[in-house]
């Protein structure tokens, strides 16, 4: 507990004791009450401060005044301990809910401390000096030293160790790195000194971002927080209304035939029992927690959800759209056949990493690294990249394309067709065919897994949408299980398939779209759900995605969507019972047959089980 619960929960014990003290004292009249007061005054005190200021400042019907009214009343009436025990039992029901608040945020709160005070920069002469990590430029060198987290992307230029990524993925297993792996901002480096070049500003790096996402969240309700929301502003003014009707109508109407009792007091005490019943607390707390547990629950999973909106939209998701590489493979290539024709192999694999040469795309990669010559930059001029094509550039004064049968095409070439799975990179050099390169990619080992999961999550239609050839996409598609497949699109093309399925889909049915690249953020934005890869994603995706996977785990997919459907179905259980006790509750206290002990049930009580019902949103393991 902090020191404000410490604090509430002596007031607590204070005025239960004095309540307790009170009730058994054999006295009545003033001494009765002042009696009952000191307890009331011990425990209430900051909710009548806060009904007063709520009437100064003109928003006065919230649950404070409710209570405060409801309490007031009926110690002038004379029901004296009802009016102690009915704050009494509130207060425990906000100490309660505080504890719950508190240990929803937790996981958050834990995420939020992967952010570090300082960097170690190095200086001249071997030695490192400890700046914040805003002071770092790109391209500096710093040190991480055994027990400390990574401040700033960047990659090892020295050193090998261990690194503990579970505050960023949620998984416990270990990971080796040593001299040229990328490492990401918020790891714990758990043996060997290592010596990181940055590759990112602060403000960029992974930690930064895994930050904003977070804080960010709080900020986008969910349409059943908004409804409880609009909800509440309504009902308590209503809720008042009726109790002063209440009040007041059936005296009169005694009164108006000239029944010699027109019982104003007894029809008070159903008009404040009524008031406490309608406090909606319960609905108010325990919304806004469930989605608030299932964001943190989400967190701890290494899952991001940007906003109690998308976890909510997750749960209705019936159209899964899906990229190929970096998504459900690896995303790490490697040429498995160079197949050439008017030239030798190595020349046809020079031409080609030249071409690449300042391309960031994996396969790109793959061609660069494949190739053991020294790379001449300075050779290389007028580099066009060609979405959804290749390149062009010119090489040793020859012009060089490299990319698929669309890019030859272009240049007049007809490219022989190749049925080997994997993707084709076909050459020209000076609009000659030279030959093609097969590049294979693998599929990732949980993607398998990933597409059984959602197809028993009555996930609809799954549809795989990939840039890549045939091949490649057809073999892929078949390996995993997915029937629906679309091949050799631009990124433009791929937001067409999308919008095709919007059109079709009704319209409380929720599509998502999985990528991990720049030419994926059009269509993860054009998505109702955009799932990002955080790991490996490029930045663009990221930001353009609603939820990010820090580990690039696709299995995790289906982990999001029992989430949601939890979180979601513990929201629909609080509304309904709270609705429901409350309304029975209202009925029989306007009636006189429930009394004050039964109102502060229909309120503390709703309210603490409804709390409890929401923290389970929190709990993720099994899922």
């Amino acid at each position: 507990m902090n020191k404000k619960q410490k604090k509430t929960l002596y007031r607590i014990i204070t005025a239960a004791v004095l309540f307790i003290a009170a009730a058994a004292a054999p006295v009545t009249g003033y001494v009765e009450l002042v009696l009952f007061i000191i307890p009331y005054l011990v425990i209430g005190y900051d909710v009548l401060r806060k009904a007063f200021k709520g009437i100064i400042n003109g928003q006065i019907f919230d649950e404070n005044f409710l209570m405060a009214i409801a309490t007031v009343g009926a110690l002038l009436l004379g029901e004296y301990p009802e009016a102690v025990a009915v704050m009494l039992f509130y207060q425990v029901g906000e100490l309660f809910e505080s504890c719950a608040v508190e240990k929803s945020r937790r996981n958050i709160s834990d995420l939020m401390d992967i952010a570090p005070d300082y960097a170690n920069l190095e200086i001249g002469g071997g030695g490192f000096e400890a700046v914040d990590p805003d002071d770092v430029e790109i391209g500096s060198v710093i040190v991480i030293k055994p027990g400390e987290r990574i401040p700033i992307d960047g990659e090892i230029i020295e050193g090998s160790s261990v690194l503990n990524t579970s505050a960023l993925t949620g998984e416990s297993v270990p990971r080796d790195v040593a001299p040229g792996d990328a490492v990401i901002s918020g790891c714990i480096n758990m043996t060997g000194l290592l010596r990181v070049r940055t590759t990112k500003e602060f403000g960029e790096s992974t930690v930064s971002r895994i930050l904003e996402l977070v804080e960010e969240s709080s900020m986008k309700k969910s349409r059943s927080e908004n409804f409880i929301t609009k909800f509440a502003k309504y009902y308590t003014p209503i809720v008042c209304i009726s109790a002063a009707v209440l009040a007041a109508l059936p005296p009169l109407a005694n009164i108006l035939l000239l029944n010699p009792e027109p019982m104003w007091a007894e029809w008070a005490i159903r008009a404040l029992t009524f008031l406490v019943i309608s406090c909606p607390c319960a609905l108010v707390i325990s919304v806004p927690l469930s989605f608030f547990g299932g964001i943190g629950g989400a967190s701890a999973k290494g899952i991001l959800i940007k906003g109690s909106n998308y976890l909510e939209s997750l749960a209705k998701a019936k159209y899964i759209v899906m990229d190929k590489t970096g998504t459900l493979t690896k995303g790490k290539f490697q040429v498995e056949q160079i197949a050439a024709e008017s030239i030798a192999e190595d020349e046809l694999l020079r031409y080609a990493a030249h071409a690449e040469l300042y391309s960031d795309h994996p396969i790109s990669r793959c061609i660069r690294d494949t190739y053991e010559g020294g790379l001449e930059p300075q050779l290389v001029s007028e580099e066009t990249e060609i979405s959804g094509m290749g390149v062009k550039v010119m090489y040793e004064g020859k012009a060089v394309a490299a990319g698929n049968a669309k890019l030859m095409a272009s240049i007049g070439i007809e490219a022989p067709i190749i049925n080997n799975p994997g993707t084709v990179v076909y050459v020209a050099v000076d609009d000659v065919y030279a030959g093609y390169i097969l590049v294979a990619d693998t599929v990732k080992p949980g993607a398998k897994k990933a597409v059984d999961s959602l197809k028993s999550l009555g996930i609809r239609e799954i549809t795989l949408l990939t840039g890549d050839l045939k091949n490649a996409a057809v073999d892929t598609a078949e390996k995993l299980g997915i029937e629906d497949v679309k091949y050799e699109l631009l990124p433009e093309q791929k937001v067409y398939e999308v919008e095709k399925i919007l059109e079709r889909k009704q319209d409380k049915e929720q599509l998502v779209f999985v990528g991990d690249g720049i030419n994926d953020a059009p269509v993860l934005m054009r998505a109702d759900i955009g799932i990002a890869m955080g790991a490996m994603g490029s930045d663009a995706a990221i930001e353009a995605a609603d939820i990010v996977l820090m580990d690039d785990d696709p299995e995790k997919i289906g982990t999001a969507i029992k989430i949601s459907k939890k979180t979601l179905g513990i929201v629909y259980q609080n509304i309904v019972f709270a609705l429901g006790v409350k309304g029975i509750c209202l009925i029989l206290g306007a009636l006189g047959i429930a009394g004050m002990w039964a109102a502060i049930f229909a309120d503390v009580g709703v309210m603490v089980i409804a709390v409890m019902n929401a923290m389970r949103a929190l709990n993720t393991k099994n899922i």
